[in-house]
């Protein structure tokens, strides 16, 4: 590995597309908490835009103009940053350029995709570019997928080591999404045979695990006595992320398997939430309905602050292994904007400023940040803790 011209970047981190909703929140946890001396800016193609923004930031980070649609502000801009940090979505459709532009300069590279298909095709495509150069291509850091990769991972570390581990999550949430969410979901629920084919790719192109197993069934719905609700399999890209950390991290054993649930109390409440999120799913699939429900909320709407006060998160996890069982949490405030602006800052902060392991290409946050992230978090206010242990 090797970081190309690292000490001779203009800035520690660019926040790319930092006038979108959560771009706008990221950019101000950033000027709130950012260390002295942090040499910043924020980019995107709107200047004036950009220039309002920055009136309201303490710090004054710089303003830098790039487009998705013009490759070679993206490479400008990966050039002159040691990490670039971008909320530009749906990825799939926007956000190849400047992860290729950020493995090719040797540039660490964060994003909040929780697109399974962006993630497989930018490992076929730039992981073994972003190895040569040193790159760190981390995708997935906000909600999806930091509170469930890094918390397996803080349950591992309460289990033994060199046994067979079994860990299972249980998500609740009470939130509102946005109107770059809600089209991001749009878009991969019309997109189901692309995902399977990246995906497939990626199997052909991924080094097979020797001498361990890691891996993350989707499970049939069940009562879950541990934690008292209804759990419901989440297929969405978090436990693929699990997975991955379990199969980069021996810590994880000779043997590991998650699971991936939604936690809802009553029967009633579960049934009606997965009728409603099969008729999203249908409706996505033909164009004209797909554009009427993208309508209801446009990119760069949001929940109100007054709102996202309102909002939490928790995500219990009970692991299993070597005669052990132990009770987790981690747990916060708005999932999809306060908290995952703070999640996605203190990644940024962590990949430019912590003593990290030395890793390269494209990896996951317990992979890259683990610990140092963790402890980040916790001193931001998001909860770590063991609840009980057995």
């Amino acid at each position: 590995m090797s970081r190309l011209n690292e000490t001779a970047r203009t800035y520690d981190i660019v926040l790319f597309g930092a006038t979108g909703f959560v771009g706008a929140l990221t950019a101000e946890y950033l000027a709130a908490h950012a260390p002295e001396g942090l040499r910043w800016a924020i980019a995107g193609r709107g200047e004036e835009k950009l220039e309002r923004l920055r009136e309201r930031l303490s710090g004054a980070p710089d303003v830098l103009r790039a487009d998705v649609a013009d490759p070679a502000s993206l490479r400008e801009l990966a050039r002159s940053a040691r990490v670039v940090a971008s909320t530009v979505g749906p990825y799939v459709l926007h956000g190849e350029e400047l992860v290729a532009a950020c493995a090719d300069a040797g540039t660490d590279y964060l994003d909040l995709t929780g697109e399974p298909e962006f993630v497989d095709l930018m490992y076929v495509r730039h992981d073994a570019r972003a190895r040569e150069t040193g790159a760190r291509l981390v995708h997935a850091c906000g909600f999806d997928s930091i509170p469930h990769d890094l918390g397996a991972y803080f349950t591992v570390r309460q289990l033994p080591e060199g046994v067979p581990l079994r860990v299972d999550g249980f998500v609740r949430t009470r939130a509102m999404f946005s109107g770059g969410t809600f089209t991001s979901a749009l878009t991969q629920f019309a997109r189901g045979r692309q995902i399977l084919a990246a995906a497939r790719d990626r199997g052909r192109h991924e080094p097979r695990l020797v001498g361990r197993r890691a891996y993350a069934p989707l499970s049939a719905p069940r009562f879950a006595k541990e934690v008292g609700a209804w759990a419901l399999p989440l297929p969405t890209i978090d436990a693929q992320v699990v997975q991955r950390s379990a199969r980069a991290l021996e810590r994880y054993g000779p043997d590991f398997r998650y699971r991936h649930y939604a936690a809802v109390e009553r029967l009633p409440v579960a049934l009606g939430g997965v009728t409603a999120v099969g008729a999203v799913f249908a409706a996505a699939q033909v164009p004209p309905a797909r554009r009427w429900l993208s309508d209801r909320i446009k990119p760069g709407e949001g929940p109100s602050a007054s709102l996202r006060a309102k909002s939490w998160f928790s995500v219990r996890f009970v692991g299993e292994g070597g005669g052990r069982r132990v009770y987790t949490e981690v747990a916060g405030g708005d999932p999809g904007y306060g908290e995952t602006a703070k999640m996605f800052a203190e990644s940024a902060l962590s990949l430019a400023f912590d003593d990290l392991p030395k890793t390269a290409g494209q990896v996951t946050t317990a992979v890259a940040m683990g610990d140092a992230l963790i402890d980040r978090l916790r001193g931001a206010g998001i909860t770590f803790r063991v609840a009980a242990t057995r």
